[in-house]
This record gives C-alpha cells, structure tokens and sequence, in this order.
C-alpha cells in the first residue's frame, strides 16, 4: 500500500494554518513537533514546516528558502467544485490568483498562489465529470 502527504515550508505556522484553513477548509489534527502542523481536507493531507526565510533546505546547499513568489516544476493541484468560491478565499486570504482558464468540455483550471509564494492550481471539472466520492 502506498499513502502520501505533501510538505509545505512556511516562514509562520499560524499564518499558514490560517490560510489552507480558510481557502481549502484544512483542519490542524496533529502537531507532533515545535514547527510542524499535520492538516487534513478530504482525502488530502499536507504538513506545514516552520522555516525561517533565508535557512538553508539542505547541508551543503547554496540555495536558501525565500517566501517570495517562486516557480518550482512541483506544485499541488486541489479539486474543487465551486471555483469562483475558492478564488475569492485566496484572495481574501492573502494568497494570488494568477490566472483562470475555463474549457465548455474540460472545466476550469486557476493558477495560485499561496501567501508564502508557493505555486498551486485550483480544478473544476464540470458537473458531468466529477467524481461523486
């Protein structure tokens, strides 16, 4: 059997527990160490990293984490079925969104961003292709 969470450095917890909480409905149900807070949607669960800005992701490493908006080729993709909702809790939350691309067959996609700078799609399919679970 395989499972996967997904980990999300964030410079302030609380800030990022408010936001995946008030965009996507995420609820803290574990915080098993000083920094770390398990969050779970659905069937979705991610772990939020306190990270200072500027700290180094691995020994040895050049690079630093930066909290700016970043491309990166990995991002999430949240399912969702009502959009518009969504996008206003983004916005209101802090977080930007990008751009919305909308398909009669296919449904809408909107590229995200978290207030930490992270990359993220938002998904609705229509209503004839939604999974009913």
């Amino acid at each position: 059997m395989l499972t996967a969470s997904t980990s999300i450095d964030v410079p302030d917890l609380a800030a990022g527990e408010r936001f995946y909480a008030d965009t996507l409905d995420f609820v803290t149900v574990a915080a098993p160490f000083k920094g770390v807070a398990v969050m779970r949607s659905g069937g979705v669960e991610i772990a939020l990293l306190e990270k200072a800005a500027g700290s180094r992701p691995a020994p040895g490493s050049a690079d630093v984490r930066r909290y700016e908006r970043h491309w990166t080729p990995v991002h999430i993709d949240f399912h969702v079925t009502d959009l518009d909702d969504r996008l206003a809790r983004v916005a209101a939350a802090g977080g930007i969104v990008e751009q919305v691309h909308g398909h009669p067959k296919h449904g809408k996609v909107a590229f995200c961003s978290d207030p930490f700078g992270h990359g993220f799609c938002l998904l609705e399919r229509p209503a004839e292709q939604a999974d009913p679970s």
